[in-house]
């Protein structure tokens, strides 16, 4: 395992563990997007069918049970925690996240390494994890004043992505043969999609104001 990588996982780690604590200490989810925490859940729940069938190593074991477990939890709070659910926007909150569903399955379904249930499920978690920040990116648009929580949360989302093509590149130069097509270009959709509010994260970084995007 190269920095890369590892600085991705811990960037990953640290987003969800900023946003539990946002949740289970504060008892508050305002700002945070439940469509995009449900995308979230169905993506680890397709992408580790393998999770007690293939092992590859214990951190690995450990880092799946993690985001699964954490997904899960955070839907269950914003859903059913009687404190927590009250302060969730769902009158802001209203993207049509199936939408990106059906299609991100059809295309799994038609793009894939290999045409098996399971690797299926694979690229159809990486279609859909590419574009599972939107409905987030939507809701923040709308409510304009973003906490500090909330921005550090969609941050290192971000950054945990633009670490991974980093370790992709450097993978490419160290490893031969290392070729992944459709988990290199859902990754760049991925970053993509963030620039906007990179941006604008930096911009509230550098003259010390609080983080505002523009509707």
């Amino acid at each position: 395992m190269n920095i890369f990588r590892l600085a991705g996982d811990m960037t990953h780690l640290a987003s969800v563990l900023v946003l539990l604590l946002k949740i289970h200490t504060i008892k508050s989810c305002a700002g945070v997007s439940l469509k995009t925490q449900e995308l979230y859940a169905i993506v680890f729940a397709t992408r580790y069918l393998d999770l007690f069938s293939y092992y590859i190593s214990l951190y690995n074991l450990l880092m799946k049970i993690i985001f699964l477990v954490s997904s899960f939890s955070i839907v269950w709070y914003m859903r059913r925690h009687k404190i927590v659910r009250r302060s969730y926007d769902k009158d802001q909150d209203t993207f049509r996240h199936y939408i990106l569903i059906i299609p991100c399955l059809l295309l799994a379904l038609i793009i894939n390494e290999k045409f098996t249930f399971k690797e299926v499920m694979w690229a159809f978690s990486l279609y859909l994890e590419a574009v599972a920040i939107l409905p987030q990116l939507v809701l923040l648009q709308r409510t304009r004043n973003i906490d500090n929580l909330t921005g550090q949360y969609v941050f290192l989302l971000g950054a945990y992505r633009v670490l991974y093509i980093l370790n992709w590149i450097y993978r490419y130069f160290t490893q031969p043969h290392y070729v992944h097509w459709i988990t290199w270009i859902a990754g760049l959709v991925q970053t993509l999609l963030y620039a906007d509010f990179f941006y604008y994260y930096f911009q509230s970084w550098k003259n010390n104001v609080r983080l505002e995007l523009p509707a």
